[in-house]
């Protein structure tokens, strides 16, 4: 029996465990889906409505069920193939086609990340409270061919070949509000956030790790731990300091396991496409902003008040 929809929606625990999402969420990502295939297909349409070869994936609920399973769990293309009743190739051509559909929806729904640094603090200024957090995610990849690629892309932080994003998130929210180019693993953080030319709103607070030591920005308060003066110790002030920032800064982590709920995102990407690397964790980072708009947002702490109580 093929993979569809129709078996999944009166199960949702197996629905949420192949999509990530409740039906609920499901279905009011299908109405967007919708909306974006019908505008993908006619400016991409060079036949008659109908005209042509008819497609395997014959129902918008199971376009949006494959690449949402394809993004959950990242099968083997021969995998995803067989539970779909179709062929390698047609799977390879689907993920692509629905991958940039997908994309659409979230942007049509307004949960994509900004990415252009030059225009984020526009954004930012329309939450509540002016509190950030920026981090650096990076994830494997597959060891180029190319010796030059193989130097280009080794992380020596991770072992590995990697490519690694910059992201912004809002405290209270928890939206990723800012996504970076997927860049190579080598580059360090700080770099990467100097080259992303990213500017916020005056007086908002940017709290970052000690990669990022060095980076400033205009008007903006940054915390940042401070590091331990060689062969000295930090006081008892500088450490409880430090503590409060980390702690804060627990948060960003929670968000990028969020975003990495996909699997696309935490197994070794085997993808080699110009730019799908770059695709999936802007969806990723879409998908994850959709399910916390949509689910209960968690309290919010006072970090100062709770070490004091």
């Amino acid at each position: 029996m093929l993979l569809s929809y129709d078996q999944l929606k009166d199960k949702p625990t197996i629905l949420l465990t192949f999509t990530g999402h409740t039906v609920s969420e499901f279905e009011e990502l299908l109405i967007a889906f919708e909306q974006a295939w019908e505008e993908s297909e006619n400016k991409e349409r060079k036949r008659k409505k109908g005209g042509g070869r008819k497609p395997t994936l014959n129902s918008m609920e199971n376009r949006l069920l494959f690449i949402l399973f394809y993004m959950k769990t990242y099968p083997l293309q021969e995998v995803i193939a067989f539970f779909f009743g179709i062929s390698q190739g047609q799977a390879n051509e689907w993920i692509h086609r629905l991958g940039v559909v997908l994309k659409k929806a979230l942007a049509i729904m307004n949960q994509l990340p900004e990415r252009e640094g030059e225009q984020l603090a526009d954004l930012l200024k329309q939450y509540d409270s002016l509190q950030f957090i920026q981090d650096a995610t990076e994830r494997k990849r597959q060891r180029p061919k190319k010796e030059e690629k193989q130097k280009e892309f080794y992380s020596g932080k991770k072992k590995a070949h990697t490519v690694k994003n910059n992201l912004v998130v809002h405290s209270d929210s928890r939206r990723v509000c800012y996504l970076s180019p997927t860049v190579p693993g080598k580059k360090h953080d700080k770099k990467l956030a100097d080259e992303s030319e990213m500017t916020l709103p005056a007086r908002a607070t940017l709290e970052q790790d000690t990669g990022y030591q060095g980076f400033v920005a205009e008007s903006v308060i940054i915390l940042q731990p401070k590091k331990k003066p060689r062969e000295q110790e930090l006081t008892f002030a500088e450490k409880f300091v430090n503590r409060v920032i980390s702690s804060s800064r627990i948060i960003v982590e929670n968000v990028i396991a969020g975003v990495k709920r996909c699997r696309i995102l935490k197994d070794v990407f085997r993808n080699t496409k110009d730019d799908f690397a770059d695709l999936v964790i802007e969806i990723a980072c879409g998908l994850h902003n959709f399910r916390v708009d949509s689910r209960n947002p968690l309290e919010t702490i006072n970090l100062v008040d709770f070490y004091f109580q």
